[in-house]
């Protein structure tokens, strides 16, 4: 399994998108965003699954990212309205 990090820019998508995880069967928990990362609402899902495998992608997520050693790898970024 995968480490990654998903970003928002609600707290509620953070919540919905942690439900979402937990009903695949991924281990996910709801914590505060890395400093490293930036964060509309403060609030980030730290999630493992496999290889891009993530639950449904809502309006409220911000970003995807994977926690490598090197760092933060981006995975999905949310477009600019």
């Amino acid at each position: 399994m995968i480490e990654y990090i998903a970003t928002f820019y609600s707290h509620y998508g953070a919540i919905c998108f942690r439900k979402s995880c937990q009903s695949m069967g991924l281990e996910a928990a709801v914590m505060p965003v890395p400093r490293n990362l930036s964060s509309s609402c403060g609030t980030c899902v730290r999630f493992h699954s496999p290889q891009n495998s993530f639950p449904q992608i809502n309006e409220e997520l911000e970003q995807i990212v994977q926690v490598t050693p090197e760092g933060y790898q981006p995975v999905y970024c949310a477009e600019d309205s």
